[in-house]
């Protein structure tokens, strides 16, 4: 299994764009997260949002569909280039190779996330008290120190490093980057919306 990881690790620097992906995971996190702390005002307690860390971690919605696509690639790039041959003459046991790749995309995914998180969390501490969202509306400043904000800002990391493993088994099972990348953001973004529909009393 050893060598298997440090092969995969060796596989996965490499690769075409993933650190541009990487470091887009990250922005489009942060930017995302910024832009909507920036774009809700609290003037009364109509249009406060309850939930600031929430608020703060909004981003993380857009910048899954961006860990999703290095998580493909990292499968279809060695199909694409008839590496996966070599891979399993080194790796025959294919349980072996997928835990191995499993495991490093879900930690590159897990780094990214974690900064992600943290910089959409400092976004949000530095633009919601100008929005009005301070401890004289009852608003207390986003802080690690917080056990609820703590949870939040980590699981939204684990999150998109989950998002990153769904995606690798999907292209495992389907070995076709257009097909994982539309089922993953299908199950992510499109059944919610479904699920918000049968569930409301109007429809």
């Amino acid at each position: 299994m050893t060598r298997a990881l440090r092969a995969e690790w060796a596989k996965i620097r490499p690769l075409p764009g993933t650190g541009w992906l990487l470091l887009a995971a990250v922005a489009v996190t942060v930017t995302v997260s910024a832009a909507t702390s920036g774009a809700l005002s609290c003037t009364s307690s109509a249009a406060c949002h309850p939930d600031i860390t929430q608020l703060s971690l909004t981003g993380a919605d857009v910048g899954q569909a961006v860990v999703t696509v290095i998580a493909v690639l990292a499968v279809t790039g060695e199909y694409a280039t008839g590496m996966i041959r070599t891979t399993l003459a080194a790796v025959p046991r294919r349980t072996v190779m997928l835990t191995a790749k499993a495991i490093v995309v879900t930690a590159v995914a897990l780094a990214a996330g974690a900064v992600a998180a943290l910089g959409s969390l400092l976004a949000g501490r530095l633009i919601l008290p100008g929005q009005g969202y301070t401890p004289a509306h009852g608003y207390p400043e986003l802080s690690l120190a917080d056990p609820a904000v703590l949870r939040a800002t980590a699981g939204t990391g684990l999150y998109l490093a989950l998002i990153a493993l769904l995606s690798l088994g999907i292209v495992a099972a389907v070995r076709d980057s257009a097909t994982a990348i539309g089922t993953v953001l299908g199950l992510l973004y499109l059944f919610p919306v479904l699920g918000l529909a049968v569930t409301s009393p109007g429809w």
